[in-house]
């Protein structure tokens, strides 16, 4: 089973991954402050855009981190395997490349392995886009990749 964190300021990410998660082998902790999450083994920590608290960063174990791109100090000091960032910079791993009123373009800029060990390639993605936060919405996309979940997914 795989235990996922979701480290948030109450946008409701937590209640979108678990929608998401449905049918999949997991459990979803949800937290407004990492020190809730430490000494938990994660497969997958999903930092929000809004997510407070970084001094408790270096506490937390997990497999695979997804988080806000511009971050450089967290993301030394986390220790995951593997961080992905997203966020407006051509050098995050999930950026839009175009973001309209009902759709949004997702790039995937490095390839990656999903939680089910497949490999997410670098490509773009059109998805329906419901104005949302731009970086709330790449965070959620970036988690229904990591859990095998295609572009549809996203509501």
């Amino acid at each position: 089973m795989w235990q996922i964190g979701v480290w948030e300021r109450d946008e409701g990410l937590a209640e979108r991954i678990s929608r998401l998660s449905e049918g999949k082998p997991s459990l979803i902790r949800a937290c407004r402050h990492p020190a809730l999450l430490s000494g938990l083994d994660l497969d997958l920590l999903i930092v929000s855009p809004g997510a407070t608290g970084w001094a408790g960063a270096a506490a937390l174990l997990c497999h695979t981190a997804l988080l806000p791109g511009g971050l450089s100090a967290i993301t030394r000091s986390l220790p995951a395997d593997t961080v992905l960032s997203y966020g407006a910079s051509s050098r995050n791993t999930l950026t839009l490349s175009s973001l309209e009123e009902q759709r949004a373009s997702v790039a995937i800029q490095r390839e990656f392995i999903s939680l089910d060990g497949h490999a997410v390639e670098r490509q773009e993605l059109v998805l329906p886009y419901d104005g949302r936060s731009p970086d709330l919405f790449l965070a959620e996309a970036g988690a229904a990749l990591l859990l095998g979940r295609l572009g549809s997914d996203i509501k």
